[in-house]
């Protein structure tokens, strides 16, 4: 059996990436749709990582100490205080 925490000590960003990708689109790269259970494993290593390797502040994160970020929406709207957003008038739509 394959160590967990030596798997995701070795994973590299990019694999990370990868993963992160499958679990948001339901499917790898190539196109193959992953099973119930293979998206529930994948999501259990990009969570691993993110309280592992990474310094999360997004709102739905793990953070270091294992526990979920959850950010409310007051301190989202800080985060992204003077960041534009794209604006669109009617005639552009």
């Amino acid at each position: 059996m394959t160590d967990i925490n030596k798997m995701i000590d070795e994973m590299s960003p990019v694999v990370y990436e990868r993963l992160v990708s499958g679990v948001e689109l339901g499917k790898w790269q190539d196109g193959t749709v992953l099973s119930a259970a293979q998206r529930d494993s994948t999501l259990q290593l990009v969570m691993l990582y993110q309280a592992r390797r990474l310094n999360q502040t997004d709102h739905f994160t793990v953070n270091s100490a294992g526990q979920i970020n959850e950010l409310s929406k007051s301190e989202l709207k800080k985060q992204f205080k003077g960041e534009s957003i794209a604006e669109f008038k009617e005639k552009d739509l």
